[in-house]
Order: structure tokens, then sequence, then C-alpha cells
């Protein structure tokens, strides 16, 4: 039987909504689209830019409990409101994502909550379980 377990990052959202962080399903690990909220404090800067490095703060911690890293990332999506506040994204996303190369789509939606400026999500494939 395969492995299927979800991760929960202690954001109020995935109470009141119903969801997981992210859900490992025997190799693969789903993290759900992530914005720059602070899952801690529950605060979200005003700056695109941090708003990308706090996504990606939290979707390392969903992978690591995952046992994963940003190297097994196969798949990601950008969601942002604005398309002008992707490319200053550019250089924190390179960061993370420059060496692995996973395949990447940028939509422009309306997100939740008119504070959020991106939405991060990402699909991963475990290499040891």
């Amino acid at each position: 039987m395969t492995e299927r377990r979800a991760i929960l990052s202690g954001s109020t959202f995935e109470e009141q909504i119903g969801y997981a962080r992210a859900v490992v399903d025997g190799d693969w690990v789903h993290v759900s689209g992530t914005t720059g909220f602070d899952y801690a404090t529950m605060t979200i800067s005003d700056d695109v830019v941090e708003q990308a490095a706090q996504c990606l703060r939290n979707i390392e911690a969903a992978l690591a409990e995952a046992n994963c890293t940003f190297a097994d990332v196969v798949r990601v999506r950008y969601l942002l409101p604005d398309r002008a506040d992707f490319e200053p994204c550019w250089p924190v996303l390179r960061g993370a994502f420059g060496e692995v190369r996973p395949a990447a789509t940028m939509l422009t939606c309306g997100l939740a909550d008119l504070r959020m400026k991106i939405e991060i999500e990402v699909y991963a494939r475990r290499t040891a379980p």
C-alpha cells in the first residue's frame, strides 16, 4: 500500500478551509499553494519579494517534513494578481530553483486575501522515503 499522509504547517487557513500544506503520496509530495504569510504569527509583508521569500521558507519546511528539498521539485506554479510583481521575485526564485530547473508556469489571478501578492505551489518526487 502506498504511503499517504498530510503535512500541516499550523496556518489558520488550513483549519478554516480544510486542507493540508502538503500531501505525501508514495514518492510524490504535493505542496499546496503557499503564500507569504509567516504561519507562526499569521503576518504578511507588504513587499512582494519578501512574500516570495517567505513562500519559499514555508515550502522548504513542508518539503523537509516530507524528507525532500528543493532539489526534488519537478513542477512549480507561480500565482500572482499583478504580473508586474513577478520579475522582481526572479532572483529569490532562482535562488531556490536555479540549479533544479523544474517545469514552471506563472499565472495571473486573484488570490484569497488582497494582502497576498504571490502564491507558489510545487510538486516534488522523493528519492528516498
